[in-house]
């Protein structure tokens, strides 16, 4: 599945910005809820691919680079370690002779969130449990 794919998912945040494919670094932060310091970060540790300038200088993201920030942060609400993120991004960029190491990185964390909902899961009943208890004896105490 493509990085595009990913995001098209399921898209929880603002509207992409529309009419073109290149925009401001102020756009991005809009668009994905990011600060400019952490997109600024992500460049300075490889978690994003170069980022093309301005003549000015100023950054000028493309659909690209929101696609892949869209991975990313999937990826951060999963709660895959930043390292990893970063080893993934870099076995991306070295092309497609890094699928198989690509697909054991992302299946290891897979396993790692299943493991991580089923104890949620089993939080939950033990929540739902006590709820239920207090709520019995609400109702007691209130004659219902």
């Amino acid at each position: 599945m493509s990085v595009r794919a990913c995001s098209q998912l399921d898209r929880q945040r603002h509207a992409r910005p529309q009419g073109r494919d290149r925009y401001t670094i102020s756009e991005v932060v809009d668009y994905t809820g990011l600060s400019a310091h952490t997109l600024r970060w992500y460049e300075r540790i490889g978690l994003m691919p170069h980022v093309d300038r301005s003549h000015t200088g100023q950054r000028r993201y493309t659909d690209k680079d929101l696609d892949w920030l869209d991975l990313v942060g999937k990826l951060r609400l999963t709660g895959m370690p930043v390292a990893d993120m970063v080893r993934y991004a870099q076995l991306v960029r070295e092309g497609d002779h890094t699928f198989a190491e690509r697909e054991r990185l992302l299946s290891a964390h897979r396993e790692d969130v299943r493991r991580r909902i089923a104890e949620l899961h089993s939080t939950l009943d033990v929540l739902d449990y006590k709820i239920d208890i207090y709520a019995a004896r609400r109702r007691a105490s209130e004659g219902v």
